[in-house]
């Protein structure tokens, strides 16, 4: 399998993601994995100028990324997946696609959510996503970059 990263981030791709998580982990493309920005134009043209040189770039509505996937298109790149929220990640696991770990990184604030840590914040359907991601075996970790401490994602959850 050719997942070398699976990242929770509200921005998608900014600093982070496309300078810091793509160098570390030398990734030869991004997904974007969200029914909503796949169909908006506005959103996919700003993404694609986020994305840096050299670095493929794919935006698909999760059942289309799960089947890509399942059926081994991207098997000879380094892919990054980035989904905004953790319920788009528990589709793709329950399409089929295994997911080892997931690196939850930035989720803003907003009047609804509630915060976990200093940059991620969560409304009760997030919470339930991570439950049943983490109920089916998928590690979760908080890393904001590359250089931070690894955090057990679970553990801060249910502080």
């Amino acid at each position: 399998m050719a997942i070398i990263g699976v990242r929770i981030d509200g921005r998608l791709i900014h600093g982070q993601v496309a300078n810091l998580w793509t160098n570390k982990l030398n990734i030869t493309r991004i997904m974007v994995v969200d029914d909503e920005v796949a169909q908006n134009a506005i959103e996919k043209s700003g993404l694609k100028l986020a994305t840096p040189a050299g670095v493929k770039l794919s935006i698909l509505p999760i059942e289309k990324a799960a089947q890509n996937i399942l059926a081994g298109k991207y098997d000879s790149q380094r892919l990054l997946i980035v989904a905004r929220r953790p319920d788009r990640l528990l589709k793709l696991v329950e399409h089929g696609v295994k997911l080892e770990e997931i690196n939850v990184g930035n989720m803003s604030q907003t009047p609804e959510t509630r915060s976990i840590t200093k940059s991620i914040n969560v409304v009760d359907e997030d919470v339930e996503a991570f439950k049943k991601l983490d109920e089916k075996g998928v590690r979760l970790v908080s890393q904001m970059v590359p250089n931070d401490r690894i955090e057990q994602f679970m553990s801060l959850l249910n502080k």
